[in-house]
């Protein structure tokens, strides 16, 4: 079940009138069994997967990890981590890495032929597994009490608004909100929900799959593209990756908070950063948060000299850009960022740093460097294969050819509406809490305001209901 179909609308609605209605002593149970509703009308198996990572990580934390002997607790955390990431490995790269050996078979003139397996990835996968993942840390770190309720801790992992794409919560933030729930909501939040969904539809229907027509007819047939084409096409990525990837992190928020639960913001304006560090700080924030909590410090962060801090900068994206699909794509994609990292890094206390920082000429060039550089990682994002990027990045750089638009009209209502979006966004973040605005409005500012969103979106947005890009990770 997918936010941008009318299964969900009708879906949500009776969640909502149910939850309502319901003791807040019983809301839990509509929300499991609504969650596990919502995760198996993809595939019914899926569910069987949730439940495994779920008491795996419930059971290790109710006995081995709150232990206090320190054997037995370091015990329950490798069961924990070798589970979780046994799981995904299998299902999402074994595959991968099967394929692997055998190039590697090839290139020593050895045969190998290993077994693979046939298993549909599932949905979500790579985000509830970090989400459990982070629970057992926290319990062997004794950040966090064990959850001894399994209902509650089920729901913590299986929460319908994020569990498919995030934000990828912590349970020292989304567990007590799930064990104490508010029993009113007032208007002013019904109306920031409502706000906060109305914009996240229409980045996704309205302009991120109006740009994905674009996008997939120039790069599924990049062959035939010149260079101008191939740049105009990976910049319309970067805008729908973005607003696909917000939009539905805007439309998880916004039902959420309609609900009475709060969730971690994961996007804050990242094409207005100055620095690729100050990129991954605004951009995917949950699973940057994640990699630097989990990953990043405990390899050793920035505490054994510049050297190791810039090897932990590389192995942290390198393995971020794994956790993003079974590809040396997404491998490459991790290490340029990494690169970047680690070079920012480098030479951010430099002489020229230090002269041209804090002028409006370092703000305007810090901005476009990070838009430009990031483009480029894109192409290896967005593409199929190394000799795809490849050809686009050779052929983008050279830029001959003419520009070859097939749909201008399309692309001409792009131009327009994106440019209003981002200074949209940018009041949003920047100047005022436009939600805040909208849920403290007269009604009849609301109305019209509602009416206003959703009539555009009936006219100008994609119908066809497509999958939100991350939901294959």
């Amino acid at each position: 079940m997918i936010f941008n179909s009318f299964v969900f609308v009708i879906f949500y609605a009776v969640v909502f009138i149910l939850h309502w209605m319901l003791p807040v002593r019983h809301r839990w149970i509509l929300l499991l069994i609504g969650s596990y509703f919502f995760y198996m009308y993809w595939n019914v198996a899926y569910a069987g997967i949730l439940v495994i990572s779920t008491m795996i990580d419930y059971a290790l934390g109710r006995t081995l990890l709150s232990a206090d002997a320190e054997p037995k607790r370091r015990l329950g955390l490798w069961m924990s981590l070798v589970s979780n990431l046994g799981i995904l490995f299998f299902f999402k790269y074994h595959n991968f890495f099967q394929d692997t050996l055998v190039q590697l078979g090839a290139m020593f003139d050895i045969s190998v032929t290993p077994a693979k397996h046939t298993w549909l990835l599932p949905v979500g996968i790579s985000f509830y597994t970090f989400q459990t993942m982070s629970y057992s840390i926290d319990v062997y770190r004794r950040q966090l009490e064990p959850e001894r309720h399994l209902g509650r801790f089920a729901l913590y992992v299986s929460f319908f608004p994020q569990l498919v794409a995030g934000p990828i919560e912590r349970a020292s933030a989304l567990l007590p909100q799930l064990k104490a729930p508010r029993s009113v909501v007032t208007q002013t939040d019904i109306m920031r929900g409502v706000s906060q969904v109305l914009l996240g539809f229409f980045k996704k229907v309205v302009v991120a799959d109006t740009l994905a027509i674009q996008v997939n007819s120039i790069y599924n047939n990049y062959e035939l593209q010149s260079g101008p084409t191939l740049l105009l096409g990976t910049v319309l990525f970067a805008f729908q990756i973005y607003c696909d990837f917000s939009g539905y992190t805007d439309i998880a928020i916004g039902v959420a908070r309609m609900l009475g639960y709060e969730l971690m913001e994961n996007f804050k304006l990242p094409y207005f950063s100055k620095r690729i560090t100050e990129f991954w700080q605004r951009w995917h924030i949950s699973l940057s948060t994640w990699l630097r909590d989990y990953l990043y410090i405990p390899l050793g962060g920035n505490r054994h000299g510049s050297w190791n801090t810039y090897r932990n900068l590389m192995l942290t994206m390198l393995l971020g850009g794994l956790w993003h699909g079974a590809s040396w794509n997404f491998v490459i994609w991790g290490g340029l960022n990494g690169g970047a990292l680690a070079l920012e890094r480098a030479f951010r206390n430099s002489r020229a740093t230090t002269m041209l920082s804090g002028t409006w000429i370092s703000r305007v060039f810090g901005v476009v460097y990070v838009f430009v550089f990031i483009c480029i990682t894109w192409v290896f994002f967005r593409s199929q294969s190394f000799e795809q990027a490849w050809t686009i990045l050779t052929r983008m750089f050279t830029l001959s050819g003419p520009l070859n638009i097939q749909d201008r009209s399309v692309l001409a209502n792009i131009l327009i509406v994106l440019p209003l979006l981002l200074a949209f966004e940018f009041l949003l973040h920047r100047r005022m809490d436009v939600h805040v605005r909208f849920a403290r409005a007269h009604l009849f500012v609301q109305v019209m305001i509602t009416l206003f969103v959703l009539l555009t979106i009936a006219l100008f947005g994609i119908s066809e209901g497509s999958q939100f890009i991350y939901f294959q990770f």
